[in-house]
């Protein structure tokens, strides 16, 4: 056997490559892993071929890998039950080409709100990246944790056992969980797959959302239009099968605060399924947010919606709540945390817009 090109000792994909995988046939694709089987192979899936020979892959992500069209055999994409025969050769392709990734240290400050010997918890603000990958190899939540964690000499960043559970985008907030340990991240990794973690977002959005909650249905994947996007695909033919649950925190006048919680955590899910109902984010660049899509003509209501976006410039969701079991003490653990200031000043500042609009009505 014989293998070249290897990015990493693991087999790390994130989600979004699949998507865009799956989503943007035609495009280029780059080598990361190569193995050509031996003269004497007997068949055997290539799932299973795989996961004998790569470090710290799950046989279901090789699956997901296979189906996304990123596992070719002899040039050619392959499902996941393909059996390798003598001489073949396995290459696996992503969308962006080979680099080894160090993550190294950077004094980035952290805002830690829990620490044990298993895990921590922090409260992350908006515009960190969380993790290194295309575009963004330095700069991160890893790295910030990196340099905080340098002189234990149990936590590694560089290895995928420890580390990051779960993730948010780059200019959303709020809380995430990071394991120091592997049985911290192998457990906690668990809960995360079985949906069994508490987990709640508060969200700004356009418009009058009509019921006080409700529930929204519809499979989520890469954009056919713009592969920087997410759509929502009601009849399933693409993506992935998605349901976010909202309900109506405060009314101001042509925005709405909500609450969202997700049943699945897609890519970009919270702001896919809110445009998808008419109420994109506020200020929700990619989604169409950040123009002014409720309100009057009035200049100096257009001023005022124009300050509120220079006072929030990102889209304006935060994850407030986070719960686990804690995979040592099997404690329940709740988080909370407060609205980050450039929110809370928003959210203000329409109060205030909306009580003298109505006070000039009545």
């Amino acid at each position: 056997m014989s293998i070249s090109r290897i990015m990493t000792n693991d087999f790390e994909v994130d989600q979004d490559e699949l998507d865009e995988l799956e989503e943007t046939p035609g495009q280029e694709l780059f080598e990361h892993f190569r193995f050509v089987a031996d003269k004497g192979q007997t068949l055997v899936r290539i799932d299973k071929f795989l996961v004998d020979r790569i470090q710290n892959v799950s046989r279901n992500r090789i699956q997901e890998a296979a189906s996304a069209g990123a596992i070719l055999a002899n040039g050619s994409a392959v499902k996941s039950n393909y059996r390798v025969k003598p001489n073949d050769i396995i290459s696996i392709m992503m969308t962006h080409p080979p680099r080894d990734v160090e993550i190294l240290p950077e004094n980035i400050p952290l805002n830690i709100v829990y620490e044990d010997d298993s895990l921590l918890v922090v409260n992350k603000p908006a515009g960190l990246v969380v993790h290194p990958g295309h575009g963004n190899f330095d700069g991160t939540l890893l790295n910030a944790l990196a340099y905080y964690m340098k002189d234990n000499p149990h936590f590694n960043p560089n290895d995928p056992r420890l580390g990051l559970v779960h993730r948010i985008d780059k200019d959303t907030s709020g809380l995430l969980v990071i394991a120091k340990t592997e049985e911290a991240k192998t457990l906690l990794g668990a809960q995360f797959f079985h949906k069994t973690t508490k987990r709640l977002y508060w969200a700004l959005v356009w418009g009058t959302v009509e019921n006080d909650e409700g529930t929204i249905v519809g499979h989520v994947g890469r954009s056919i239009r713009d592969r920087q996007k997410m759509d929502v695909f009601p009849d399933g033919e693409y993506g992935k099968h998605a349901v976010t649950h909202y309900r109506v925190l405060e009314r101001l006048g042509y925005v709405t605060l909500v609450e969202c919680r997700l049943e699945t955590g897609r890519t970009h899910q919270i702001r896919a399924h809110m445009k998808y109902i008419g109420h994109p984010l506020f200020n929700d660049e990619r989604y169409g947010g950040h123009e002014i899509l409720k309100g009057t003509q009035f200049a100096k209501y257009k001023q005022f919606v124009k300050n509120c976006f220079d006072v929030c410039p990102r889209q304006a969701l935060h994850a407030k709540t986070l719960g686990f079991v804690h995979p040592v003490t099997k404690e329940e653990m709740y988080f909370d945390s407060d609205i980050p200031e450039d929110m809370q000043q928003v959210l203000e500042r329409w109060r205030v817009y909306i009580a003298g609009r109505d006070s000039q009505i009545n």
